[in-house]
């Protein structure tokens, strides 16, 4: 409860989203009666142990609610937990090659080699001898990589060092060493379990209650969404006590406005959500569950059951009650709990054995429960053939069973996302730009997005600007407009200066007034051309006009901080005026140039406007790509304007190029190698407007397009 008065925003995952206990002590916020979510998912007589507590919270108040325990509780009854970097492939070669002195060539060039593994699918040197001929032909060609793999396999797996697991967090009844060994953390000076989060036995030698605490940004979204509203509009919004059948919400999903929606903003969810058009909360939560690999396919025949309820049909009619919110399919763990324990005269600690059978596919368990259920269900009057097929079904679900809790806690944080989106979206859109300062890619996407809402994001104003984007009134409506601290090459302290003396003395009404008023020493050659550029200064003169003016502006603040300095005016400020000459003035490409340089994006305009229809009508743009949207070595056709070409000489005397590639919805390291680069050198030329056909790659985590080939867009 005291995060909550804290005003830290926290979500539940998980099953302890269905313990009522919790709900009631304001620790989770999901109503488990209402949402059909039994307790003993959570607990249960027949569970060994303490549950686990699954938090997710607002990102940046994760260390602060931690502190706020080792306060409650004393600071040696609280630690995170400490988790083992083990030897991976890639790592246990550079290391086997460093320790044995060969040159750092040797051992990168050997690691390079080895494929990275995806989640779920580590990758091993076994493996990638076995899948890449040439590691392969070099371990048996080279004595040395040979020597380096086979001492790197020996040591592949082991424990290489201690840190801090990301989320675990667990808390003692006294002190934790009273349970397990700990240690400091060896970069932060805080105790860590010297137990991972499988070693010890956890229900039994390592008996502590275990939170797993994750730092969420959409919740750091909504709560400055939240906090937007009260200071603008003066509407206090409680986000527990928000209906959950508002209409402008379910609008904003059917319509697939789904950007910034929690769970929902992937390309193949927004189609999904589209087709379903949700109109409860369950429907969402659903989608959250269902949408994953495998459960997938099922989601069609989900869709065609809510248009058409003549579809839904189930094998018992005591299972309509619970199954009805997802029309007769089974989706969650949960409803097969329920159906035991209704159906089959199951307990709830027997129905959790059920469950764990399911999950854990073991063939002896599976038969066991089998012949358990269907006897039970036999017993209770159900058909001898109807019993089977639930059996059937449940099979065939157990490669997909996922926890209810977790799909309500979740809906629920994509229903509040949806609701102040659609609600409040000036306020929304704010805090999604606050939130991903500093990516400009994210920007530049939220900017684009900002533009289909028609919400107006404008660029730095000397009498508008705060240190973050802010809510202003712009031409009778809400505009969201760029910070002084979004501006390079501008401090915050300067800008704190400038915001201080406005606050005191109010709005600046010329350049006289300004480079007579902010005397901070920072204001200089540096941060005036910034705020010039940026646009901060468009009320007072045109951005060429100022800029070829600059030093008689710098002078005359000069001479400000002379006389002030000297007390030379005895009657206040100087009144003197600035004469600026004649200068022609900026071109429109010159001035988004500058916005790009100078703030990471365009701001007031785009140079591919001209292209806009053309672009809208393409299946894919640089954004699927951060977001995931589109996988590594998917061939794609993208368009953009090149912003940075870098030409480097191959090894063999070849030329190729690295071009930074950008559409409306962000930026791309694009690689044109020698071949594609000879035969089109003429187009790869900064500000050119192309389309390309690429690949997408993905090495060592960083993303970039392989361009295949290349054709210019004209006007």
């Amino acid at each position: 409860n005291n995060k909550k008065n804290m005003g830290i925003y926290t979500n539940t995952r998980g099953s302890a989203a269905g313990s009522l206990v919790s709900y009631l002590n304001f620790i989770t916020k999901v109503d488990p009666l209402e949402m059909g979510l039994p307790f003993e998912r959570f607990m249960n007589p027949g569970r060994k142990g303490i549950p686990d507590v699954d938090l997710d919270i607002s990102d940046i108040h994760r260390d602060r609610l931690i502190d706020y325990a080792r306060e409650k509780y004393g600071n040696k009854a609280v630690a995170q937990i400490g988790t083992f970097g083990t030897m991976a492939a890639r790592g246990s070669v550079r290391d086997v090659a460093r320790s044995l002195d060969y040159p750092y060539e040797i051992g990168d060039k050997i690691s390079k080699m080895i494929p990275l593994g995806a989640q779920g699918f580590p990758m091993t040197i076994a493996r990638a001898l076995a899948e890449e001929k040439e590691l392969r032909d070099l371990y048996k060609s080279d004595k040395d990589v040979k020597r380096i793999i086979d001492l790197a396999q020996k040591i592949e797996g082991c424990a290489r060092h201690i840190s801090v697991h990301a989320a675990g967090v667990v808390i003692a009844p006294t002190r934790v060493d009273d349970f397990c060994p700990v240690q400091m953390d060896p970069k932060g000076g805080k105790i860590i379990t010297q137990y991972d989060m499988y070693t010890g036995d956890r229900d039994g030698v390592v008996n502590m209650p275990k939170f797993d605490l994750l730092g969420i940004r959409n919740l750091t979204i909504l709560a400055n969404a939240v906090q937007l509203v009260k200071d603008i509009r003066n509407i206090d919004i409680d986000l527990n006590t928000v209906g959950l059948d508002d209409k402008k919400t379910y609008e904003l999903l059917a319509r697939g406005s789904t950007m910034g929606v929690f769970q929902m903003a992937s390309g193949g969810m927004t189609k999904y959500i589209m087709d379903l058009k949700p109109s409860n909360i369950y429907e969402i939560s659903a989608m959250i569950a269902l949408y994953r690999p495998g459960p997938m396919e099922f989601i069609p025949d989900y869709i065609d059951r809510k248009r058409n309820p003549k579809l839904v049909e189930y094998l018992d009619p005591r299972m309509k009650e619970i199954l009805e919110p997802t029309y007769g399919i089974l989706v969650y763990q949960e409803d097969v709990m329920q159906i035991a324990v209704d159906l089959a005269s199951y307990t709830w600690g027997d129905a959790d054995k059920l469950r764990k059978a399911i999950g854990k596919k073991i063939p002896e368990m599976m038969a066991e429960q089998k012949d358990k259920l269907i006897t039970g269900c036999i017993d209770n009057g159900m058909d001898k053939k109807a019993a089977k097929e639930l059996w059937r079904q449940i099979e065939i679900f157990a490669a997909y069973a996922f926890n209810k809790s977790h799909a309500a806690s979740y809906g629920r944080i994509t229903y509040e996302t949806a609701y102040m989106k659609a609600n409040y979206s000036v306020e929304y859109m704010t805090a999604m730009l606050t939130a991903e300062s500093g990516d400009t890619d994210k920007i530049a996407a939220i900017i684009h997005e900002c533009e289909n809402m028609d919400i107006k994001v404008l660029p730095p104003d000397i009498n508008e600007c705060y240190g973050g984007f802010t809510v202003i009134d712009h031409e009778g409506s809400k505009a969201i407009r760029f910070g002084f601290y979004t501006i390079k090459n501008f401090g915050e302290a300067i800008a704190d200066a400038i915001i201080e003396e406005r606050k005191r003395a109010g709005k600046f009404v010329s350049l006289e007034g300004l480079l007579n008023r902010v005397r901070h020493k920072n204001f200089n050659k540096k941060s005036l051309e910034a705020l010039i550029m940026a646009g901060a200064l468009d009320s007072f003169g045109e951005r060429g006009k100022l800029l070829s003016n600059l030093e008689a502006l710098l002078d005359y603040n000069k001479g400000q901080k002379t006389m002030h300095a000297d007390q030379g005016s005895l009657f206040g400020e100087d009144t003197s005026h600035i004469t600026l000459r004649d200068s022609a003035p900026m071109s429109d490409d010159d001035r988004l140039t500058m916005e790009k340089e100078i703030l990471g994006v365009y701001v007031s305009g785009h140079p591919l406007e001209p292209f806009k229809e053309r672009f809208s009508k393409s299946k894919h743009n640089i954004s699927m790509i951060h977001e995931g949207e589109i996988k590594p070595d998917q061939k794609i056709v993208i368009g953009g304007i090149i912003d940075i070409v870098k030409e480097i000489t191959t090894k063999k005397g070849k030329k190729m190029a690295f071009v930074t590639l950008t559409d409306f919805t962000g930026s791309i390291e694009a690689v044109v190698f020698p071949k594609t680069y000879e035969s089109n050198r003429e187009l790869v030329q900064e500000d050119t407007v192309i389309a390309v056909q690429a690949t997408v790659s993905d090495r060592d985590g960083e993303l970039s397009v392989l361009i295949n080939g290349i054709k210019k867009l004209e006007k």
